[in-house]
């Protein structure tokens, strides 16, 4: 392995990570929040996928796909770009600035990350919603950002806070699934995130 650098696979112990995968020329991506190194020498890793995402499809087909690890910079715009759940009819990266692509030649996050693991399935087993798959690592590298982000500084310190509103003041709600954001005074009950798909029970005011 050319690239392979040990300090990258140590800030897998914990954080989130934009998941990338790639088919057919089109590009797609969400956050996961499990990437676990399980052996050392060869480097394997495993990653648990919702099956709801269409990057697990990418993935299922493939068989390639990379984790960018995101650090505590991140901003909101970020999670709301990538989001925790990915549409077969979106990409992604569309309109991202950077091209970067890694060994499998996928794209990832070279500002906001602290690391990139890209890697080739060897197993897949089903738990269900989701996809556990194991990989061997082929490329590990480590990008200039600073520590790793977890969810509890996700929500403590990025994701934006409930907060209360003016009379006249225009309410905005916000998906917990992909980061969406709904201007309006009332949600509706039946509104559907055009992103994500999930209807009105997984958004919050803010």
């Amino acid at each position: 392995m050319d690239n392979f650098m040990p300090a990258a696979m140590y800030k897998l112990s914990y954080g989130l990570f934009v998941l990338s995968a790639r088919e057919d020329g089109r590009d797609n991506a969400c956050i996961i929040n499990t990437v676990t190194q399980i052996t050392t020498s060869p480097p394997v890793i495993t990653i648990a996928a919702n099956k709801a995402n269409f990057t697990h499809d990418m993935i299922m087909r493939t068989g390639l796909f990379n984790v960018s690890i995101l650090t505590e910079a991140a901003p909101f715009s970020l999670f709301q770009r990538f989001g925790f759940i990915s549409g077969k009819n979106t990409d992604k990266y569309a309109g991202y600035p950077s091209e970067a692509r890694d060994a499998n030649g996928l794209r990832y996050v070279p500002e906001y990350a602290n690391g990139v693991i890209a890697a080739r399935v060897k197993d897949a087993d089903d738990y269900g919603t989701h996809t556990l798959f194991s990989a061997d690592v082929i490329e590990a590298f480590t990008l200039p950002g600073g520590p790793s982000a977890t969810y509890q500084f996700y929500f403590d310190n990025i994701k934006p806070k409930l907060k209360p509103h003016a009379e006249n003041e225009k309410k905005k709600y916000v998906c917990k699934i992909c980061g969406y954001t709904y201007d309006g005074d009332n949600l509706p009950e039946d509104f559907i995130c055009p992103t994500c798909k999930h209807g009105a029970v997984d958004f919050e005011l803010i």
